[in-house]
């Protein structure tokens, strides 16, 4: 129902603390026993004696005093002051009263952009249910969303190796491109031993070389704990001096996180020198899977 009459005005109206006066001109000035700053005389309604006093004239503010143009005595009385805001200032608005309509359009896009924000910064997010705008930090913000390939490897082998017949020969890459998580063993086992669990991509390539013609089956092995997992096609060619012959194998792998590991072995079955001139051996973790 709308009001009769004049509208209420609503303001920060704050009357001060009673003052006993004494033979002077400067009293302090409290609210609630806290030291209170006006902004200007003129701000202020002073009664003295049962008459509304003059600003600026009659008394000026300094900081938090009121000096009256003549000392005071201990006969006379203020009343009150009353002091009525801030000029031209609209004081703290009530909760839920600011609409998106009364801030200013570029209050975002002219504050200065923030090109980093750490783990215990706060972003604001609007919580639909609640209808209301909640603070969260980036740590929990970001917890579950998206994430890193890793752990991730790559290792290579960086010298030639010999590559024995019919049997399957693990490939020692002993070259690490790249391990963030130190989960690859580039010196002992040759082998990737990744400690999160989740679904890697794994991908192996080998290329061989022999000195004499043969009939040549040369596979490409992923194993997990010594099994052959992913395998490349079974591939026969009849090659000749100083060939060279590639695979490549990929593929997708679960891996438990703990005890499950990864290692790349080669079969051929020609006869001959046969030898391994390069090779690696790498993988990731898949996201959302």
């Amino acid at each position: 129902m709308a009001y009769v009459g004049r509208t209420p005005i609503v303001g920060n109206f704050v009357k001060l603390d009673a003052i006993v006066t004494s033979a002077t001109a400067t009293y302090n000035l409290l609210n609630g026993g806290v030291a209170y700053f006006p902004q200007t005389a003129n701000n202020c309604i002073v009664s003295l004696n049962g008459v509304i006093q003059s600003p600026t004239s009659a008394y000026t503010i300094s900081g938090s005093t009121i000096v009256f143009s003549d000392a005071l005595t201990s006969s006379d009385t203020i009343d009150f002051i009353l002091v009525l805001g801030d000029v031209l200032a609209i004081g703290t608005p009530s909760d839920g009263t600011v609409s998106f309509a009364k801030v200013t359009s570029n209050l975002i896009t002219g504050a200065t952009a923030e090109t980093s924000i750490a783990g215990g910064d706060s972003v604001l997010i609007y919580d639909d249910s609640a209808a209301a705008l909640r603070k969260m930090t980036r740590t929990n913000f970001v917890a579950g969303v998206g994430g890193d390939n890793t752990p991730s490897f790559r290792a290579s082998r960086s010298t030639t190796q010999s590559l024995p017949d019919t049997t399957y020969t693990k490939v020692q890459l002993n070259t690490e491109d790249w391990d963030t998580n130190s989960n690859y063993d580039p010196t002992t086992n040759y082998r990737f031993t990744p400690t999160t669990s989740g679904k890697y991509f794994f991908t192996a390539n080998v290329s061989m070389g022999g000195d004499t013609a043969n009939l040549l089956q040369f596979v490409v092995a992923i194993r997990k704990n010594g099994t052959n997992t992913i395998t490349s096609d079974t591939d026969r060619r009849t090659v000749g001096t100083g060939y060279n012959a590639t695979e490549v194998v990929s593929g997708a792998i679960t891996a438990n996180g703990s005890t499950d590991y990864f290692e790349v072995f080669v079969y051929r079955n020609a006869g001959g020198t046969v030898t391994i001139n390069g090779a690696y051996f790498e993988a990731f973790k898949l996201i959302g899977v």
